[in-house]
């Protein structure tokens, strides 16, 4: 074979061999999504929530087979109630001692587990992330006004909150780390792919903020290294009035609280 021929040969073979990587890891993506996405803790029945503030343990059955475990916080002098959905990562025993940090503002807080998470069980999908939003929202409603209602979302759950926002009565949402939609987030990690086409999982915020008639307050760190900046400021782009963006200069996914302009964000909307 002339060495024309064996270069030939090596560049169809690094072809097929890219092709077939092309092939092996769209495939990946679209088989194993859930748990690229998800990052869910169990937690025993039997476990005990153990926390500084008053509380009280709370399981919701929002339909057959569907168990959602949370943990309600009561402050001395409420003058309202958040709605606290968290991450993608961990349970209840970590969001618990989180979410418990807002009682400080004078405000209850409600912060739940999603199927899969903790205690919680049943089988997940899109839909039910946002029924079940839903569900614990009515919940709340038999104990305050919709006005006295703020809504929270953490990272995965800044999808959960703005889906509700644009369905029910709040007094504000806040997101912390939000994107434009998951998929905006997968398509920044692979560009090269369908991402559209491949997730089954979207949350589209994007098409949700517009439907806010609240007041809406972003956070985000310029060094997210989980959901780019970038995605966080298309999203607020989309509602040039009604929403303030806080940029946290060096802020990474995890660490805004240890930002004093995160602290301050979160004084002048709830204070």
């Amino acid at each position: 074979m002339s060495i024309t021929g064996r270069k030939n040969r090596k560049f169809k073979n690094g072809i097929i061999l890219l092709i077939g990587l092309y092939i092996v890891i769209g495939s990946a993506l679209y088989l194993f999504q859930e748990k690229l996405l998800f990052l869910p803790t169990q937690l025993e029945e039997s476990y005990t929530f153990q926390f500084d503030l008053p509380f009280e343990e709370l399981n919701f059955k929002p339909e057959e087979g569907v168990r959602l475990n949370a943990l309600y916080f009561k402050s001395a002098q409420p003058k309202g109630v958040i709605l606290y959905s968290h991450g993608n990562a961990g349970d209840l025993s970590r969001w618990g001692e989180i979410a418990s940090r807002f009682v400080k503002y004078n405000y209850d807080v409600l912060v739940w587990d999603y199927r899969s998470y903790g205690k919680s069980k049943g089988p997940r999908s899109e839909m039910a992330f946002y029924n079940d939003a839903e569900h614990i929202y009515d919940f709340l409603l038999t104990k305050y006004r919709p006005e006295e209602i703020v809504l929270y979302g953490r990272s995965l759950g800044t999808g959960i909150s703005s889906y509700l926002a644009s369905k029910r009565i709040c007094q504000q949402l806040l997101l912390e780390t939000p994107y434009y939609s998951i998929v905006d987030v997968v398509q920044y990690r692979f560009p090269i792919f369908p991402v559209e086409k491949l997730m089954t999982y979207k949350f589209p915020s994007y098409k949700y903020i517009p439907d806010v008639n609240v007041p809406v307050t972003i956070i985000h760190g310029t060094d997210d290294s989980v959901v780019p900046y970038k995605s966080a400021q298309k999203l607020a782009a989309l509602k040039p009035d009604g929403l303030e963006f806080i940029t946290i200069e060096r802020g990474d996914h995890n660490n805004l609280v240890d930002f004093d302009g995160f602290h301050r964000a979160l004084d002048k909307a709830l204070k």
